[in-house]
């Protein structure tokens, strides 16, 4: 195989699709570097990370000696006293599923047009410009998990620094790293011991009554699995509402059409999460357990390899013309939610938050656009999520 470049590629721009993935279609396997120095493959075409998504014999599991990190200041996916596999992972996926079910987001809804009209009262008061993170991406999600979660309101300022450093690579140092997850965890054990004593109709008090009733988790796993939907259960939507803005900022011909024809919104929604505007794919890590025979290439055993959505997006052999952004896309079968035992379980709401909020915005401001040239806007470096450090945006 050819020598090995780092992951994450580089952008062009902070919208622009890294220049590396202009023909790497052409080889099934490239191996990679990733921030923490261990090497890695990425499977590339859309088809064989298809494929390969729904074997059992690629494991995300990453508590093994030889398994590549993803970072070397953060133990991220490396739990030992936690197994991300079937049958360990489903049974607890299926308990938390029933909070990300069709009827239980539907039933959100009202909720997240409420709060997102009040953002957006607060963002035309202000006159503009605003930073779109800091108005509606970030605020939006983070209120709606929150409360699905049971979090009062007064605490959901606290996750941010949290989340930023469950989620650094390279971001923030190690010691700063385990003194944000030690006031998380503190924070979680006490939110527990208050839902105990007083449940209600939330997503923690029922991995309560399944860990207290049912004994269908274990201490650990009903702490574990808060924190993680605490913590992530917003930053991808946030970072992929922001970016999807200025997307279709970017991109007036776009945006006009989907003004004349706001029929399109679902399409153009999907259409930016195949854009995959939160960043790689590097955070589906996995490892072979054993040798993987694909129609032109075999994953050895003991490889770690990453079923590259950010590649397979853009596949030519899939998508027509996959390097322009079109809204009006109708065939788009796009890997950014994963796909198998491990597809992305808030998918329904974060489809929800996405088309509620940006149908909002775009009504609510017929002329907003951009504050500064697309080509200023800037990723944040060295975090799992390359989300955008701000979006300001005017009227």
């Amino acid at each position: 195989m050819a020598e090995r470049c780092p992951y994450p590629f580089p952008r062009p721009t902070a919208l622009g699709i890294p220049e590396r993935l202009t023909g790497i279609h052409d080889e099934p396997l490239v191996p990679v570097v990733l921030p923490s120095g261990d090497e890695a493959v990425l499977l590339t075409r859309y088809q064989d990370v298809r494929q390969v998504l729904t074997d059992d014999r690629l494991s995300r599991n990453l508590d093994r000696p030889d398994a590549a990190r993803i970072s070397r200041h953060n133990s991220m996916f490396q739990d030992p006293r936690i197994n991300p596999d079937p049958p360990e992972h489903t049974r607890v996926r299926n308990l938390v599923a029933s909070a990300f079910s069709a009827a239980r987001v539907q039933r959100l809804e009202p909720r997240i047009h409420a709060e997102t009209d009040e953002l957006l009262d607060a963002m035309e008061r202000s006159g503009g410009p605003v930073d779109l993170n800091e108005a509606l991406a970030f605020p939006l999600p983070v209120r709606v998990i929150c409360s699905l979660l049971g979090v009062p309101d007064e605490d959901v300022a606290l996750f941010r620094h949290w989340t930023s450093a469950f989620l650094s690579v390279s971001h923030f140092p190690r010691e700063e790293i385990r003194a944000a997850m030690t006031e998380m965890s503190r924070y979680i054990a006490e939110h527990i011991s208050h839902r105990r004593a007083h449940p209600g109709d939330d997503l923690v008090s029922a991995m309560i009554r399944a860990h207290d009733d049912e004994g269908r988790l274990s201490e650990y796993e009903l702490q574990w699995w808060c924190r993680l939907l605490l913590l992530v259960g917003y930053e991808t939507t946030a970072t992929q509402l922001g970016g999807g803005v200025a997307m279709l900022l970017s991109h007036p011909e776009q945006l006009r059409l989907l003004r004349a024809d706001p029929a399109l919104l679902p399409n153009a929604i999907e259409e930016l999460l195949r854009w995959k505007l939160v960043g790689s794919s590097v955070s589906m890590l996995r490892y072979a357990t054993d040798d993987i025979e694909l129609e032109d290439c075999v994953i050895k055993k003991g490889t770690s390899i990453i079923p590259a959505a950010d590649c397979a997006n853009q596949d030519p052999d899939r998508f027509f013309d996959p390097r322009t952004f079109d809204i009006t896309r109708s065939d788009n079968p796009h890997l950014t939610f994963s796909l198998g035992p491990h597809f992305c379980i808030g998918a329904s709401l974060a489809r929800a938050e996405l088309r509620i909020a940006t149908q909002a915005l775009l009504t609510r401001f017929p002329n907003l656009r951009l504050a500064v040239p697309a080509e200023e806007l800037k990723r944040q470096e060295g975090a799992l999520l390359e989300g955008f450090t701000e979006i300001p945006v005017t009227w």
